[in-house]
């Protein structure tokens, strides 16, 4: 007997910019609710515009909107100047979906997307996001780097994560923020 599908390998996954900014804004409240705007995410990428390359969504079996990805343009505030980042999520699914691989879906189709604008000569930047260590290390994330980095508002610095080439020359501390270029 094998092993039935998980919901998110019949997933289709497309630009977020195809989707009414509407529907989006449904699932962030559905997956965190209303008040998420409160949240120290918002106030680091305060006032950017979400990446359309690398945020992404994901319609289900029935091409119903389930998941979402965004990605932003921040920067480390140094006091030698600012170092460019991409902020990764919010990662949003649907409640009643959570769980079925949407979210481990979008993020590796957003890494993947990544590595192929890199590969045709563009700069892939150092990642960073808010969130758990157990969940996004499979991909490289950890708070090994960021110890020395704040954030403007509440947050656990065990749960300030990075990754990607050349973050071992980032500067050990500053200020994220949104990007000021």
């Amino acid at each position: 007997m094998s092993a039935s599908p998980r919901a998110a390998d019949t997933a289709t996954i497309i630009p977020l910019e195809a989707v009414d900014p509407a529907m989006t804004e449904e699932v962030l409240d559905r997956a965190f609710g209303p008040d998420r705007h409160a949240r120290t995410a918002y106030r680091i990428r305060e006032g950017m515009a979400w990446l359309p390359g690398l945020s992404l969504a994901a319609l289900d079996e029935n091409d119903l909107l389930v998941a979402t990805i965004q990605c932003w343009p921040v920067g480390l505030q140094t006091k030698e100047g600012q170092v460019p980042l991409v902020m990764v999520g919010p990662v949003a699914v649907v409640p009643e979906r959570q769980g079925e691989g949407f979210g481990v879906g979008l993020m590796s189709a957003m890494l993947a997307e990544d590595a192929r604008l890199a590969s045709g000569g563009g700069r892939a930047l150092p990642q960073v996001l808010i969130g758990d260590a157990s969940y996004y290390g499979r991909w490289g994330f950890s708070a090994a780097m960021t110890g020395g980095w704040r954030c403007p508002g509440p947050y656990e610095q065990d749960r300030l994560l990075a990754r990607g080439h050349g973050l071992a020359a980032m500067p050990a501390e500053g200020m994220l923020g949104p990007w000021e270029g």
